[in-house]
């Protein structure tokens, strides 16, 4: 099981002074040094007042915030998790993904996902009724602009006539595309040109704001996985070529002492999860930093020890 963490600011509630330079430098070289596999930031670029109070969070633009992470890290993946691709331009996205991924020595991992809040595409004009259809279209551009040195698209909302974004990523032919959503789409769209699959567990009044589909046990996930799996076979791709990213109701926040813990990710693992998104307590910074250090002295240190010794 690989481990991505989300950061801490977007926490509801999280304090203020997460926001700090000094604190995102701290977490994620403490991030780092522990072995998570990745840092995340998500993407909630005009959230209204109202969502903000009823439990929504703050946070960065996660492609500027990620480049600030990349300066002061060295093998740490940068996740967008998720990134609401509706919300732009993917052209313009585009120059921003090959921008980061670069200066990261290609680090970059995009969970993308079509968006959920409706407000908020109001706030940016965009269209909320036909976010799936502008996602595609997106995605499609995405998996082939990096590769084409005169990349031509005509699509709903613009028109391309010979664009060449240069310099390209390091990772080609795209930085790895992670699939948000816990629906059949999100699982097709997985199979067709995924490297990743992101569901997610919520609470109830979660999944109301969402409009997402409900996975509240691991027989549900399980099942969900199998359905990915059969998809990706039929698109005529290898078996274990779309990973499973999961952020779970009841194992998300870092709790290295717990014995449940380590059991539920044992059961997430046997149900086909290849990586946790956790998150750190979110009211202190030092709190914050001696639970990163506490996980991954007790929890990946001791996994990384039992694979050396062929237990697992």
């Amino acid at each position: 099981m690989l481990f991505t963490l989300a950061y801490p600011l977007q926490e509801p509630g999280s304090n203020a002074l997460l926001a700090e330079p000094d604190a995102v430098v701290r977490i994620a070289q403490a991030s780092e040094a522990a072995g998570f596999s990745a840092i995340a930031m998500t993407d909630h670029p005009a959230p209204s007042r109202k969502w903000l109070e009823h439990g929504g969070h703050t946070g960065f633009d996660p492609l500027a915030a990620l480049s600030f992470c990349a300066a002061v890290t060295s093998t740490i993946r940068l996740m967008t998790y998720v990134l609401v691709l509706p919300y732009r331009n993917p052209l313009l996205a585009a120059r921003s993904i090959a921008t980061l991924d670069r200066l990261s020595s290609g680090r970059l991992d995009l969970a993308v996902a079509p968006g959920y809040l409706r407000s908020e595409f109001a706030a940016l004009g965009t269209d909320y009724e036909r976010r799936a259809e502008v996602f595609d279209e997106a995605l499609d551009v995405m998996t082939r602009v990096f590769s084409d040195t005169s990349f031509r698209f005509e699509g709903g909302r613009f028109v391309a006539r010979g664009v060449g974004i240069e310099p390209g990523p390091v990772q080609l032919p795209h930085p790895p595309l992670w699939i948000g959503g816990n629906g059949v789409r999100a699982r097709r769209r997985a199979a067709r040109l995924g490297a990743g699959w992101s569901p997610v567990q919520m609470s109830a009044d979660k999944l109301q704001t969402t409009g997402s589909v409900a996975m509240p046990s691991t027989d549900h996930l399980r099942s969900a996985i199998a359905d990915l799996k059969k998809r990706v076979r039929e698109a005529g791709r290898p078996d274990g070529s779309v990973k499973v990213q999961l952020k779970s109701l009841v194992a998300s926040d870092i709790d290295a002492e717990a014995s449940w813990f380590r059991d539920r990710v044992t059961e997430l693992e046997d149900a086909g999860v290849d990586q946790l998104v956790l998150r750190a307590p979110a009211n202190d910074l030092d709190q914050s930093l001696a639970a990163i250090e506490a996980f991954g002295e007790s929890v990946i240190a001791r996994q990384s020890a039992q694979r050396s010794a062929g237990k697992i």
